[in-house]
């Protein structure tokens, strides 16, 4: 039996977490006000009217290896070094495919509770799959409106045998297909870093790769929460399928372009486009040339919104630090070398709290 939320924390954080119905299983019910534990300290609310719609066009990566190659690497080099943050086309996955990722999203998602909750960390037939809600309940002090599922990678038929029926085999090719596309970004990146780039480099760096789906139900205050923390990513780089609600919203870490400093932009959907963003991982190992962006996510009354990323991060054993021909170019090293799974255990051991995770590994 459901909790009213009118009772007391825990009740409700037991209905949402450990039961498992999730953040939709609230809204299943009918509520017309946000729970308390939702509502977001003013300072964490985004104000859709003070934030900016970026105006960057979105890359075509079909003119890599032709005659614009040149140009359109500058475009990515540039872009990570400022906003961490861009939109691509012509990328090699299937438009059709995009579509049926968000179909299959929003199947999972509608799926009694009882289905999704099977898959709970600690109860998941399978520790490649887990089911939650918001990003550390734990640690918050306010719920973030979203629900997901993730999806760890080994192999193909491993994922085939384990992964929910519902969203397997199109997240599984979302997932090859945008590894190649990743492949090419990254080695342009490490090039302009000066690193001669090897597919076993490339691989240490990816070698760890994760498909999520994130379900934000709509929300009736949505002035009062956030679907997802101000926070940057741990990995590499992060390839995210938005829906056409949108609500992504990017910090500006330095002014430039008319961008003032600690502006938010907000990443408008464009049909057909994936967004890609800078990692924790880049930033360490190019001694903070690249920046990993600062990023949220609001919410709607709207109607339910998918979202559907891809994250390539290092493998567990691997270390990371700063490229040394870059420290000697620099004069400093702003980061330490760390293991990556070290810093993984500390990243996921936090709620969101902007790039705070990048301290694990700051020279101060």
């Amino acid at each position: 039996m459901a909790p009213s939320f009118s009772d007391d924390k825990e009740s409700l954080f037991n209905f949402v977490v450990r039961d498992g119905y999730g953040v939709k299983g609230v809204v299943d019910r009918g509520l017309s006000t946000v729970p308390q534990q939702y509502v977001q300290p003013p300072e964490e609310r985004i104000d859709k009217l003070k934030s900016t719609p970026s105006e960057n066009s979105p890359i075509d990566l079909s003119k890599l290896d032709g005659p614009d190659h040149d140009r359109v690497a500058e475009e990515i080099v540039r872009t990570a070094e400022t906003l961490g943050f861009f939109q691509v086309v012509n990328h090699g996955v299937p438009v059709e495919l995009l579509e049926s990722l968000k179909i299959a999203a929003h199947k999972f998602f509608g799926q009694p509770p009882e289905k999704k909750a099977a898959y709970r960390k600690g109860v998941s037939p399978s520790p490649l799959v887990t089911y939650g809600t918001s990003f550390a309940p734990e640690k918050e002090k306010a719920l973030e409106w979203k629900d997901y599922v993730s999806m760890l990678y080994t192999n193909d038929s491993e994922a085939l045998k384990v992964w929910p029926e519902e969203c397997k085999d199109v997240a599984l090719e979302y997932l090859r297909t945008s590894i190649k596309m990743v492949e090419k970004i990254l080695k342009i990146l490490m090039e302009k870093l000066g690193v001669t780039v090897e597919a076993a480099k490339i691989d240490a760096l990816i070698g760890f790769k994760m498909v999520n789906m994130n379900f934000y139900p709509t929300c009736p205050n949505p002035e009062l929460t956030v679907g997802v923390g101000r926070h940057s990513d741990m990995g590499t780089l992060t390839v995210l399928l938005q829906d056409e609600i949108g609500g992504l919203y990017v910090k500006v870490e330095e002014n430039i372009d008319g961008k003032q400093k600690g502006e938010w932009l907000e990443i408008p959907p464009i049909p057909g486009a994936l967004v890609i963003n800078v990692g924790d991982t880049l930033q360490i190992l190019s001694n903070g040339r690249y920046k990993s962006a600062e990023h949220r996510v609001r919410t709607t009354s709207e109607q339910s919104r998918v979202s559907i990323p891809v994250f390539t991060i290092p493998n567990t054993t691997e270390k990371i630090g700063p490229l040394r021909h870059l420290v000697e170019r620099d004069g400093v090293a702003l980061y330490r070398e760390v293991v990556f799974g070290d810093y993984m255990k500390n990243f996921f051991g936090n709620a969101h709290e902007g790039k705070k995770s990048l301290d694990f590994a700051r020279i101060n």
